[in-house]
């Protein structure tokens, strides 16, 4: 066990003892006969632990718990370990409905372990806990949040209060990670994008996203960055429909891998004697989870030769997939969205240097972003489709690309995690304070091309099959500009600025340059807006800076006369005299570079 192992162990073991000790603590704060306790399960950074208590647990409490538990430390306590039979654990829990319910579950033949904190507190457990409860003198802990739960996770069971709780090896490190929490929330895409008039939800659309003016200008910035760089790769961009027949469905092996995450479609018929409606309850159609399918569809519409392979085709169309409503998460889990997708159609011996050319793409466009990512290997699942040496093909395939480009050892293997027609290589991202994505995916597939009998014309003139690469970048437009939206804070590069430049008139009679600035500004692909109201100027200034707008330009008198502009620079720098067509350069340059920085000064 390495040092970073060992960490990691010693983390989980002080995280599951303490989830003991918060249990004995709301069971002494609010008397052991009116709380139930449930499961305490240590997390990535602390515990939470589920009960039935006498009332709603409130941030006043908070603290109570927190001293609560320093009293029972103190206390220094022993921690006993005792293997009881199936009949004993149910008479030690007697009372307790969670714990009695998880006993009766067991399998007969399973080992039984319950662990006693000192002589009034013991719970159902495998272990491994520490010895003494003075081994946890040291750690820092404090209460996170209390929230709803459902027991063993199913709404249909009785809600349960969990208290989340932070837990580190010490005060610095605690510190530090709340630090790293706090500067996340002043990140949440849920906050910033709302106030910056990006996007919002209706319950009407729960998990549905609807794109604002000013974040679709956002959106279709990226997008046209997305096109350009494509179709100077060979993609061919199609659009096909939302809406499919659920043969479709049944031959692409989603109808029974992948049904419970689709949204379904029955149809209702007029009874012609009765004139009533009468629905036919057998699901008829399906709203499209993927783009495959289709794409498929595309390529059937026509015979292809050899010489035309690899055939790119991608498509930025609406996909819909059914979520929890517990699992939702703004823009990061949607049950709407749009994938940068890519389905790619080609001969086995074209894989290498095709697969190549997308990690390069993914390369560019997340540098592009100031992203860093690391690839990782995802293999054949237990629900998959096809002959098990198609897999074993297509994974000798992958690991021979990432071997080749990374080196061996360079990248993760998933075990078990590719989707059920192929594996996969998938893309995982670390934003600017550290925290990773799992974005693009490239997924070789042999079994698709196979189920929907694709045909190409070889050299020879017989008619072979061709492999099939499903390819996304981004993974979800979505997502991916939630993303961005933490990453930058709001505070988005020029080129993808909803509005890049902001024009303030001092008074109205410099209303007419501020118009001409605008027209030209827009003849030359800015994103520009203006504030012709009567309003003072520092007024309409500070309008703009909400938006955290790259560029504010400043027009009085010297400036119409000059035919120059003075530009206010977010973060409160000033160019002043800037020339009309120097700015109008300067706005193109940051355009076509892509660039991250802001220009903020200017030399004539």
């Amino acid at each position: 066990m390495d040092k970073d192992e060992k960490k990691e162990y010693f983390l989980s073991v002080y995280r599951h003892s303490l989830a003991h000790i918060m249990a004995k603590a709301v069971m002494e704060i609010f008397g052991k006969e009116n709380v139930q306790i449930a499961i305490g399960p240590q997390i990535d950074d602390g515990f939470y632990y589920d009960f039935m208590l006498p009332r709603a647990i409130t941030t006043d409490d908070y603290k109570t718990i927190e001293d609560k538990m320093r009293d029972i430390l103190k206390r220094r306590e022993d921690w006993i370990c005792k293997e009881v039979s199936k009949a004993e654990a149910l008479e030690i829990f007697k009372g307790q409905k969670y714990k009695e319910e998880l006993i009766v579950d067991l399998p007969e033949d399973e080992r039984i372990t319950v662990y006693y904190t000192g002589d009034d507190f013991v719970d159902l457990c495998r272990g491994p806990h520490i010895e003494n409860s003075q081994e946890l003198m040291n750690t820092a802990f404090k209460v996170k949040s209390a929230s709803g739960s459902y027991w063993r996770g199913d709404e249909k069971n009785d809600q349960l209060q969990r208290i989340y709780m932070y837990a580190f090896p010490s005060k610095q490190e605690l510190k530090e990670h709340l630090d790293f929490v706090k500067e996340a929330m002043e990140r949440d895409h849920k906050k910033i994008g709302p106030e910056q008039e990006l996007f919002m939800f209706d319950e009407s659309a729960p998990g549905m996203p609807y794109w604002l003016p000013r974040g679709f200008k956002m959106y279709n910035a990226i997008l046209e960055f997305w096109r350009d760089l494509h179709e100077r790769h060979g993609y061919q961009e199609i659009l096909a429909p939302v809406l499919n027949h659920k043969r479709l469905w049944e031959t692409s092996g989603h109808w029974g891998h992948y049904k419970e995450n689709m949204f379904l479609i029955t149809t209702a018929n007029v009874d012609e004697e009765t004139d009533e409606e009468v629905i036919d309850t057998d699901v008829q159609y399906a709203v499209k989870p993927m783009n495959c399918p289709n794409a498929i569809n595309v390529y059937k519409n026509g015979l292809h030769s050899y010489k035309e392979l690899p055939i790119r085709y991608s498509e930025t169309q609406v996909i819909h997939r059914r979520e929890k409503s517990g699992e939702l998460n703004g823009l990061f889990r949607v049950q709407m969205f749009h994938q940068d997708d890519d389905h790619t159609f080609l001969t086995e011996e074209m894989i290498e240097d095709e697969i190549g050319d997308i990690m390069d793409i993914a390369k560019y466009i997340y540098e592009t972003f100031g992203l860093t990512y690391a690839a990782e290997l995802s293999t054949r699942p237990d629900d998959f489709m096809g002959a098990p040496e198609l897999w074993d093909e297509a994974e000798a395939s992958l690991k021979r690309i990432l071997d080749k480009k990374y080196g061996e050892g360079g990248y993760e293997i998933n075990e078990g995690d590719g989707a059920f027609y192929g594996p996969k290589i998938d893309l995982k991202m670390k934003d600017c304070i550290g925290r990773e994505w799992q974005m693009g995916t490239i997924q070789l597939d042999f079994q698709l091309p196979l189920n929907f009998d694709l045909r190409y014309v070889a050299a020879d003139g017989s008619q072979k099959r061709p492999v099939m690469i499903h390819r996304a970048i981004f993974g979800s437009f979505e997502r991916f500009i939630g993303i961005l939206i933490e990453n930058f804070k709001g505070v988005f590069p020029f080129w993808m600025s909803p509005y890049q430049v902001g024009v303030v008139p001092i008074r109205p009679e410099h209303n007419g340059y501020a118009k001409e600035i605008v027209e030209i500004l827009k003849d030359a692909g800015v994103r520009v807006e203006a504030d012709y109201s009567d309003e003072n100027m520092k007024t309409k200034i500070k309008g703009f800076k909400k938006y955290k707008e790259p560029y504010i330009l400043i027009l009085g008198d010297k400036e119409a006369e000059e035919r120059t502009v003075s530009v206010n620079v977010r973060g409160n720098k000033q160019m002043n005299g800037v020339p009309l067509d120097a700015f109008v350069e300067l706005c193109r340059k940051q355009i076509k570079e892509h660039s991250l920085e802001l220009i903020d000064s200017y030399e004539g």
